[in-house]
């Protein structure tokens, strides 16, 4: 019965699933890549931190299993494009790790605090997809391109064909490309691993420890559902996993013209995010309607949801997007562009203390 639906209404089945899930986990874990990097600047508290670097390395490992078990094309993804726009990937990470300070976390935590009834955060999210959907495809379309334009490395004049990082050392090394992509999987995911492990206070942490596991999986589940189980040879699934900025904005447009429009894994990851983070405060009784604080704290957050929306979209994602989906597939890029959205939020957060005077 299911088989025989179309692969857009499927791809909404799964969708919904992974994102009721992702909404449970991260409001009871208080997952926040936003509130890592406060942690550290703020109190030198790398729990946080360590959980999403473990989010990485499971990812990492799952999601590089599939690709090379011939499960999930991950070479199909926006991710090992070879086209590596390094102006768009760094300032793009940077407006976006900013944005994230002023609106109060990412994306996906903003999508959790509405299903934990959290209106402020309802506003950040229309701004996010607000001025996501104009940089896509609206005003703001040709300052994202000439931004992205500026520094560009086509690396098929390199002779590569993305930019994984296990294609770039089979390059270098004359290697087998397979062999080095087992390699790089096993030094990244493990390095990455052992970082987040080391630590005994992360070790004896079950609410952090939960984290980093089950976002990792989450998304090696999300990178299964669309790229095998959405394989249609006349109408195939994109193959991606966890991202919320062009998702967001696919939503609100999809909720005013939904006679029209069809569903697809991203919309429904968002809207699922919201019902598993209700469903989650609603069991611990958590739930309650909150709002502005005053009229800078709504400006604040007006503003970082549409800095999101923009340098989301130049960086080809958040801290999901990036973070782990992208990192997953062993991407030159989206090294680059986590990197600088860690380093936004690092200005973010020291911006916010001067303000508020902390």
């Amino acid at each position: 019965m299911f088989e025989d639906l179309p692969i857009s209404t499927q791809m909404g089945f799964w969708g919904l699933a992974i994102g009721i899930a992702l909404g449970f986990v991260v409001h009871r874990t208080n997952f926040c890549a936003m509130g890592a990097v406060s942690d550290i600047v703020s109190f030198s508290d790398w729990r946080r931190m360590r959980a999403w670097v473990l989010a990485m390395a499971v990812g990492i490992i799952g999601s590089q299993l599939l690709y090379m078990g011939g499960y999930v094309a991950l070479d199909h993804s926006i991710y090992l494009r070879p086209s590596l726009s390094l102006s768009g990937l760094v300032i793009g990470g940077l407006i976006f790790g900013f944005g994230m300070v002023l609106g109060g976390g990412c994306p996906g935590r903003n999508l959790m605090r509405v299903g934990n009834g959290d209106l402020k955060a309802l506003v950040v999210l229309f701004f996010i997809g607000w001025a996501g959907y104009m940089t896509m495809r609206g005003v703001l379309y040709y300052p994202q391109s000439w931004v992205r334009d500026a520094l560009v490395i086509d690396l098929k004049g390199w002779g590569l064909p993305d930019q994984g990082v296990g294609t770039i050392l089979g390059a270098i090394t004359g290697l087998e490309g397979a062999a080095m992509q087992m390699v790089a999987m096993l030094a990244i995911g493990g390095a990455l691993a052992a970082f987040a492990l080391k630590d005994a206070g992360f070790r004896r942490s079950p609410r952090h420890l939960a984290a980093g596991i089950l976002l990792g999986l989450l998304v090696t589940l999300a990178w299964f559902a669309t790229g095998y189980m959405g394989a249609d040879d006349f109408e195939p699934a994109q193959v991606t996993a966890l991202t919320f900025i062009a998702p967001t904005g696919d939503a609100f447009q999809y909720l005013m013209t939904w006679t029209g429009a069809t569903i697809n894994f991203g919309i429904a990851t968002v809207g699922g995010v919201i019902l598993g983070s209700f469903i989650s405060s609603k069991m611990t009784k958590t739930f309650h309607l909150s709002t502005f604080v005053d009229t800078p704290d709504t400006v604040r957050n007006m503003v970082g949801g549409a800095l999101m929306g923009f340098g989301g979209i130049l960086a080809l994602g958040c801290t999901f997007g990036q973070g782990i989906t992208g990192i997953s597939t062993l991407a030159i890029g989206s090294l680059l562009a986590t990197a600088a959205i860690m380093a936004g939020g690092v200005l973010g957060v020291k911006y916010m203390e001067r303000v508020l005077d902390i």
